[in-house]
């Protein structure tokens, strides 16, 4: 009887879903019906109901069940729980692809369109694949290569939106997963392609069956199994590409629908090929028609909400994950630098900030665009516009390097930074709530929001990881999911049409174009207080490291230690976060050039790391002002451009 229910248990929810979908959807429909059958007259309600809600609900049946496909295809394939288009990254590459597209030819449609997607998409899994190759395509190394890949299009793609302002909020909502139709173009256009997929897919029955006995046991049945493996995952990955074309990033459906039909029973091949589509399709509609129900005459992005909602099960879904913990290898350097060495590295790190910050200040391009040192003459205009932002770069930079190495010491993960914890989208979504709770948020009470968003997500993080025994990857993974659930609330909060979220997407690019001495002596202030907290903390940064049980015994109190680290972390990504915005990297890249160093003790560690967050966000602050003059990018963006590809170079060399 069990194994009975068990069996139908798939088809019953999926059926469920998308009759719950379809209900809803009847809700939403009742008031237009009257409209239907309207002739010979103009009837704005007619219309309405032929050529936009209608053709939004066949959209999202056809969008949510070619991502479910998409998802499950990936799950069997590459044998992962979490795997799917979103965790992969696939559909940010597509979305960067179209982005950058579109900004040359904004009216490319159909085909172009569709080959720009899945080049895009072909393009970010072959650097994931690339990279997990290397790990054996371990569940952990596929999904935070994915997610680090998506982390660094978001970057590319908002440079490009910044730098193209005619065309911000279109390109913003589109690729925040939008549903609205004008006609039926999409959803027939979508329609054969997906079917055709879909088949190509069922065909595909028996090798997805086979690849799931391994590379041996699939050959000595006769299947070449790297050939079927790239042909099944081509076909997941124009699933993907398909729908951000058409409709932007609709994230979670390809993670959420298999799961669901899994855990209902669905374990061979071909029940989940059939019942995930269905189960995608009526959760997709199920979510857009709650939405417009919620929000009536509001414009919420529908992909926004589906990683609110799939966040969560992203994170009920990790201890299904199997991650090893491990010792930071960055930590335990063979090449130690002691006594004179390290002074000399300290040393020299400090006359590279000097200069370096000398450079930024007075170094720079005239307003015909030649290449000068600033004359004596143009000081007293130039300087209160390039000090400020100088200083506060330093400040920022400053912070963030001694965060990111407090984050992986306590963590026990070299990956971990507020970057890729999630805590700068903590203080980020602190920032959205003061920017509309209040009118005109003075810097003490953005500060106060951004710390309290900080340290919810770090205190999130910790309970969850607590459970785990504070595990490395598990930490990691843990924060990401955060980050990704935050980050999709500040999207619905941007995309409402508020003048305050255009504002928040331009504040959250890291510029420091509107930096004053107030907060550039804020930032340096700050920045001095926190580097002399964290020296004084030192000592309980050794101990922790040789494990809980040795600190203890020691005369450390793991709790409350924990605790201060952890709300230092939080005030100074805060602090950080309000200057350069939440993607910057510096977290991640200080550090672990500090460890490049030689430098072992925790306390030159963080000196080295502080110097040289303030070195490289310093260079960031300077090229952003001076590579596209007279245009400007912002410095957390281009610090981002670059730690992203050093996060993967990082996972790469991982054992």
């Amino acid at each position: 009887m069990k194994a009975q229910s068990s069996r139908f248990g798939a088809p019953a929810l999926a059926v469920l879903l998308l009759f719950s979908g379809l209900s809803l959807a009847a809700v939403d429909l009742r008031p237009a019906l009257p409209h239907l059958e309207a002739r010979g007259s103009y009837d704005a309600q007619h219309l309405l109901l032929l050529y936009s809600t209608l053709p939004r609900m066949v959209t999202a049946l056809i969008a949510g069940a070619a991502l479910a496909l998409s998802g499950t295809i990936l799950q069997q394939v590459l044998r992962n729980p979490l795997a799917s288009p979103t965790t992969l990254g696939v559909s940010a590459g597509a979305n960067l692809a179209l982005v950058s597209v579109m900004l040359a030819f904004p009216s490319l449609t159909g085909w172009g369109r569709d080959a720009v997607a899945l080049g895009g998409s072909a393009a970010a899994a072959f650097a994931i694949f690339s990279i997990s190759a290397r790990h054996g395509f371990s569940p952990f190394s596929l999904i935070l290569s994915g997610m680090i890949i998506g982390l660094w299009c978001g970057a590319a793609a908002a440079i490009l939106i910044l730098m193209n302002d005619q065309y911000l909020s279109g390109i913003f909502i589109w690729g925040a997963g939008s549903l609205s139709q004008q006609s039926w173009s999409i959803p027939t256009s979508l329609l054969p392609k997906v079917a055709l997929l879909a088949a190509l897919a069922l065909i595909a029955t028996r090798p997805l069956a086979l690849s799931q006995l391994g590379d041996a046991g699939a050959t000595s049945l006769g299947l070449p199994i790297k050939w079927a493996r790239g042909l099944i995952m081509a076909i997941a990955i124009a699933l993907s590409a398909l729908v951000t074309s058409a409709v932007g990033v609709i994230g979670f459906i390809g993670l959420v629908a298999p799961q669901i039909v899994r855990l209902a029973g669905a374990t061979r091949a071909l029940s989940q090929l059939i019942w995930s589509p269905i189960a995608g399709a009526g959760l997709l509609l199920l979510t857009d028609e709650a939405i417009k129900l919620l929000a009536p005459g509001d414009f919420v992005p529908t992909g926004a909400v589906t990683a609110l909602l799939g966040g969560p099960i992203l994170i009920a879904l990790l201890p299904r994950l199997a991650t090893a913990s491990r010792a930071l290898p960055g930590m335990a350097s063979p090449r130690l630098v002691f006594g004179n060495r390290a002074a000399a590295s300290l040393a020299l790190l400090l006359l590279s900030v000097v200069a370096l910050a000398i450079a930024a200040i007075f170094f720079g391009r005239a307003t015909d665009g030649a290449w000068v040192w600033l004359p004596a003459t143009s000081w007293e205009e130039i300087l209160p516009l390039r000090l400020p932002r100088v200083a506060a770069a330093f400040g920022a930079g400053t912070v963030l390097g001694v965060t990111g190495l407090i984050l992986q010491r306590l963590t026990g993960n070299e990956m971990a930074s507020p970057e890729v914890l999630g805590v700068s989208a903590g203080a980020t979504l602190g920032v959205a709530a003061a920017m509309f709770a209040f009118s005109a948020p003075g810097l003490t009470v953005q500060l106060a929001f951004a710390g309290g968003g900080a340290l919810a997500v770090l205190l999130l993080i910790f309970l969850l990881s607590a459970r785990s025994g504070f595990g490395p990857n598990r930490v990691l993974l843990a924060g990401i999911a955060f980050g990704a659930i935050l980050d999709a609330g500040i999207g619905v909060l941007a995309a409402g049409g508020d003048p305050r979220g255009l504002a928040l997407i331009r504040w959250m690019a890291g510029s420091t174009y509107f930096v004053d001495n107030t907060v550039a002596v804020s930032a340096l202030s700050i920045a001095l207080a926190c580097l002399v907290a964290a020296f004084l903390a030192s000592r309980w940064l050794a101990l922790l490291q040789i494990g809980p049980e040795t600190a203890s015994e020691l005369g450390l109190r793991i709790a409350p230690a924990r605790a201060v680290l952890f709300g230092l972390s939080a005030i100074m990504t805060a602090a950080a976060t309000l200057v350069v915005g939440p993607l910057s990297f510096i977290g991640l890249m200080a550090p672990h050039l500090a460890h490049g160093l030689g430098l072992r003790r925790p306390s030159i560690q963080l000196l080295a790391a502080a110097l040289i967050g303030a070195i490289l966000l310093v260079i960031a602050d300077w090229a952003g002002r001076m590579i596209a003059f007279p245009y400007q990018v912002p410095a957390g963006l281009i610090s981002a451009l670059v730690g992203a590809p050093m996060l993967l170079i990082v996972l790469r060399r991982r054992p």
